[in-house]
C-alpha cells in the first residue's frame, strides 16, 4: 500500500505542478498587461510587475488547478481499470484518495498564505513599480497625447521638448476648490523618498475661486505619489489587510464605536433635558446614524475576513472530495468531460451558497462562520461518492 500511495502521489504532483505552470503564466501576463495599460505603464515597469502579480494569479489558479489535477489522474487510472485491480487485490479505495486529501489540504495551506501575501507584499509592490514609474508613464502621455488626468489633477501641453512642458495647463481638483495653474513651461521630477512628484513652472499664474496670484520666476508644486498615479489608495478595506492585522483592526474599530454610541447617548440626553426634541430628527443624528451603521458594517467584515479567507482556501480540499471519487465512478480519460462534470457541483453549489453567506455575514444576519457553509455541503456530498465508490 505504501507503494500504491507513493505512485497516486507522484501522479497527482506531476498533473498539478505541469497545469498549475501553464496556468498561473497565463494570469500573470493578463494581470500585467491589464494593469500595464491601464496605468500605461513602459515594457521595463511591466516585467517589474512579474513578481508581485505572481502571489494574485497564484490564489485563482490553484483551486482550478488541483481539480484539474485530480480529474486527469483519477479519471485516466479509472479509464485503465486500475482501480478495479486494486479492489480485486482486497485493497479498499479509500487508499486512493488519501494521498489526494493530503495534498489538497497543504494545498489549501498554501492558497491561504498566497492570498495573504498577495494583497500586502505583491499589493504593495505593484503600487510602488506603478509609483517609480509615473514620471515616465505622464512623459508618455503627454508626448503621445499631450494630456494626461486622473481624479486629482490633469495636465495639458502644447508640446513635449525634452523634459520640458511647453506651455501646460495644470488643473488641481484635489483638497478643496479646483486650481488652474498656466506657465510658460515645466519641468516634472520624482522624488522617491518623499513619494511626490514635483513640478517646477516658469512665469505661470495661478486662478483659484476667481482670484489669480503671479510668479514670474519658478514656482514648485508638489502633488503625492499616491495621487500622481492612477492607482487610488484608498483607507484599507479589511479585504486588503494581513490577517495578523485584522485582529488589532478589529479591536480600534469597537472602540470607535463605543466612542460614538457614546457620542450619541450624551447628546441625545442633553438634548432630551433641554427639550430640543426637533434636532433629535435633523440632519445631526441622520450623520450620526450613518457613521455608526458604517462602522458596524466594517466591523462585520473585520470578524468575516478571516472565517473567508480560510473558507474560500480549503475549498481546494472540498473540491478534491467531490472530484475524485467522481472522477473513479465516470471511469472515462476524457480529462474536459471530467473536469466539467466536477465542477458543475462545485458552480452550481458551492459559490451562490459562499455568496450569499458573506453577503448576509456582511449585515450581520448570519454568524462570519456561516461562510463554511458552502464547504459543508461539498464535504457532505463527497462522503456521499465516497462511499459509493467503496462500495461498487
Amino acid at each position: 500500500m505504501p507503494r500504491i500511495t507513493r505512485y497516486v502521489l507522484f501522479q497527482l504532483i506531476a498533473a498539478f505542478v505541469i497545469i498549475l505552470l501553464g496556468m498561473t503564466v497565463v494570469m500573470v501576463f493578463g494581470i500585467m498587461t491589464k494593469e500595464g495599460m491601464r496605468q500605461g505603464l513602459g515594457l521595463e515597469a511591466i516585467l517589474r510587475l512579474l513578481p508581485y502579480a505572481l502571489p494574485s494569479a497564484m490564489r485563482f489558479s490553484i483551486p482550478a488547478t488541483i481539480l484539474m489535477a485530480t480529474c486527469s489522474v483519477f479519471g485516466r487510472m479509472s479509464s485503465d481499470n486500475e482501480v478495479v485491480a486494486i479492489k480485486s487485490l482486497g485493497i479498499t479505495p479509500r487508499v486512493l484518495l488519501r494521498p489526494a486529501l493530503a495534498l489538497a489540504f497543504f494545498v489549501s495551506l498554501a492558497v491561504v498564505w498566497m492570498n495573504d501575501v498577495a494583497i500586502t507584499w505583491g499589493a504593495d509592490g505593484m503600487h510602488r513599480v506603478i509609483a517609480e514609474s509615473v514620471e515616465e508613464v505622464v512623459f508618455r502621455m503627454l508626448r503621445t497625447q499631450r494630456t494626461y488626468s486622473n481624479k486629482y489633477f490633469s495636465i495639458n501641453v502644447m508640446s513635449v521638448d525634452g523634459r520640458k512642458l511647453i506651455k501646460p495647463i495644470l488643473v488641481m481638483r484635489s483638497g478643496g476648490d479646483p486650481k488652474t495653474v498656466v506657465a510658460r513651461e515645466a519641468e516634472l521630477r520624482t522624488n522617491l523618498e518623499d513619494r511626490t512628484l514635483s513640478i517646477l513652472l516658469t512665469d505661470c499664474t495661478i486662478e483659484q475661486n476667481g482670484n489669480v496670484a503671479a510668479f514670474p520666476d519658478t514656482f514648485e508644486g508638489i502633488i503625492p505619489l499616491s495621487q500622481a498615479t492612477r492607482r487610488e489608495r484608498r483607507n484599507l478595506s479589511p479585504s486588503e489587510l494581513a490577517l495578523g492585522r485584522i485582529s488589532e483592526e478589529a479591536i480600534k474599530q469597537e472602540a470607535q464605536i463605543r466612542s460614538l454610541q457614546q457620542q450619541m447617548a450624551a447628546e441625545a440626553s442633553y438634548e432630551m433635558i433641554l427639550g430640543d426634541f426637533q434636532r433629535l430628527g435633523g440632519d445631526h443624528w441622520r450623520e450620526l446614524h450613518q457613521r455608526h451603521a458604517q462602522a458596524l458594517l466594517r466591523l462585520n467584515r473585520l470578524y468575516l475576513e478571516p472565517w473567508r479567507r480560510f473558507a474560500e482556501g480549503f475549498s481546494c480540499f472540498f473540491i478534491v472530495m467531490i472530484g475524485a471519487p467522481l472522477a473513479i465512478r465516470m471511469r472515462t480519460s476524457n480529462f474536459f468531460t471530467t473536469f466539467a462534470s466536477c465542477f458543475f457541483p462545485v458552480l452550481c453549489i458551492y459559490y451562490p451558497l459562499l455568496t450569499w453567506s458573506v453577503d448576509r455575514a456582511k449585515d450581520g444576519a448570519v454568524p462570519p462562520y456561516s461562510v463554511w457553509l458552502g464547504n459543508l455541503v461539498l464535504m457532505i456530498l463527497g462522503v456521499w461518492l465516497t462511499r459509493r465508490v467503496i462500495r461498487y
